[in-house]
């Protein structure tokens, strides 16, 4: 069972009162970091005192940081320039749920360490293990990955982790609501006994709590927000949409918000696709991300995104956890999330490090249930408003049936009749229907000739005529000739 929190007594603000090494601070400094996130001055400590940690706080308060700093610490006793792989073993495992969480997780740690000896590498699926293998063949103390790709190096005998000193689980939750549970057990069977283990996630549920139980030694609970609560620096609203009003909802809000680049929420890869291809033809920079996209092309969306070349990302949940992207003014929920942990992940995309931000959910008619299960989860009661949309499109005007059609050509006749004479207009002359050719000798009656005995009447007397003294219904007997049996 975890301890209880511990009481926060004036936690240092700046990074340089910790007991970091310049290496580290200056790797800090450079990143333009001065001032400590609360969840970094509760937790940096206790893992430099080499306690086993869950850390819950709210998404984008700097959990990385938090965990990767006082590691970094920790292994640079190990530190070394020796070229041979046996001087570079696996000291520090830091496993995510999405591809897109380990590398980002992957760049902070190589920026925190710039200046050390230190190496540290990500592996994870969608792309060629050759690279990844020749990596890790020579030699890493930090390795950050996905679950099912470090199994595929332990099985290829890419990687050892017997030495193996440090473990953290980044967004635990995740990556037992997608069913890594197994290959979590896996993992950590390969790992000594004896490890200092670090749990951080935005969100804890009682899975977490057992599985932390079933693999932390006396960890320390380290809360800086009550769980599953939203960030106070994101602006939350609720629009009332139908479903049809949705793409034009969200470009209105984009004109009249003046908001330069979101991220747009959906349940489905399918739909991601295709709202992204609808909002590129609404003239509008766009890209999809989705679990069906090739890892070189989620990249390539996610680089172009920062870089400001893109718009509008239409994305599912793999893009709802670790992404961090500075300054990004606005989140949309194109479709309430399904799991209502997940509108907690989807809005940190933006208000992070502080910074404002705004997150617009559109609510259709069949999203009370969706809405309700989020309105529990961060125990709010939310007010969803009417949005009217400007319908811009142009609209054609209905066809009037052949009723309507002949109704107004008789109230034209009749307006006709009642005007002068003089002003009368000309009347347009009437079309007739050609008459069908008529032949007389198909339309005179039947006349019966004389002399002729109708042959219905010959053939019905000569079935009356008794064959033989037989009945009519049997038939006679024809001959046989003698040579085939006949008398």
């Amino acid at each position: 069972m975890a301890s209880p929190a511990l009481p926060a007594e004036a936690p240092p603000a700046r990074f340089d009162t910790l007991a970091l090494d310049p290496k580290l601070l200056r790797a800090v400094a450079d990143s333009g970091y001065l001032l400590m996130t609360p969840i970094q001055a509760k937790a940096i400590p206790l893992v430099l005192a080499g306690r086993d940690v869950m850390g819950a706080a709210q998404t984008g308060t700097g959990k990385t940081a938090a965990f990767s700093l006082p590691l970094l610490q920790k292994m640079l006793k190990h530190e070394s320039s020796s070229t041979s792989p046996a001087r570079h073993p696996v000291r520090a495992l830091v496993l995510a749920p999405t591809r897109e969480l380990a590398d980002q997780v992957a760049n902070s740690v190589k920026t925190y360490s710039k200046h050390t000896q230190l190496r540290a590498t990500v592996v994870f699926g969608g792309i060629d293990m050759k690279p990844q293998t020749a990596e890790l063949k020579r030699g890493v103390e930090v390795l950050i990955a996905t679950p099912g790709r470090l199994l595929d190096h332990i099985e290829a005998k890419n990687c050892s982790l017997s030495q193996v000193e440090y473990v953290v689980l980044d967004e635990a939750d995740r990556m037992l609501d997608i069913g890594f549970l197994p290959d979590l057990q896996r993992i950590l069977s390969y790992l000594p006994k004896t490890r200092q283990t670090l749990l951080f996630s935005a969100t804890f549920s009682p899975e977490i709590k057992k599985l932390a139980n079933s693999y932390l030694q006396d960890p320390i609970l380290v809360e800086t927000a009550r769980p599953n609560a939203t960030a106070s620096t994101v602006e939350q609203r609720f629009y009332r949409v139908e479903d049809d009003d949705k793409r034009n909802a969200v470009k209105q809000l984009l004109r009249t918000r003046a908001i330069t680049q979101s991220i747009v929420f959906v349940n489905s890869k399918l739909g991601a696709a295709r709202l992204a291809r609808a909002f590129e033809r609404d003239g509008l920079r766009t890209q999809a991300l989705h679990g069906d996209k090739s890892q070189d092309e989620r990249l390539k969306a996610l680089a172009s995104f920062k870089a400001g070349e893109v718009d509008l990302l239409v994305a599912t949940d793999v893009a709802a956890r670790g992404l961090d992207i500075a300054d990004l003014p606005a989140v949309f929920n194109f479709d309430v999330p399904f799991n209502a942990e997940d509108y907690v992940h989807r809005i940190g995309r933006t208000g992070r490090a502080g910074a404002s931000g705004l997150a617009i959910t559109l609510v259709s008619r069949d999203d009370a249930r969706l809405v309700s299960d989020i309105e529990k989860l961060i125990k709010k009661k939310l007010d969803i408003e009417a949005l009217e949309i400007e319908d811009d499109r142009p609209r054609r005007a209905p066809r009037r049936d052949e009723g309507e059609r002949d109704s107004a050509r008789e109230d034209d006749g009749r307006r006709s009749s009642a005007a002068p004479a003089g002003d009368r207009p000309a009347p347009a002359p009437r079309r007739h229907a050609p008459a069908a050719p008529s032949d007389p000798f198909f339309s005179k009656p039947y006349e019966a000739q004389a002399g002729i005995e109708p042959v219905w009447e010959k053939s019905a007397a000569q079935a009356s005529t008794p064959t033989g003294g037989l009945s009519r219904y049997i038939k006679a007997k024809k001959r046989v000739a003698s040579l085939l049996g006949g008398k």
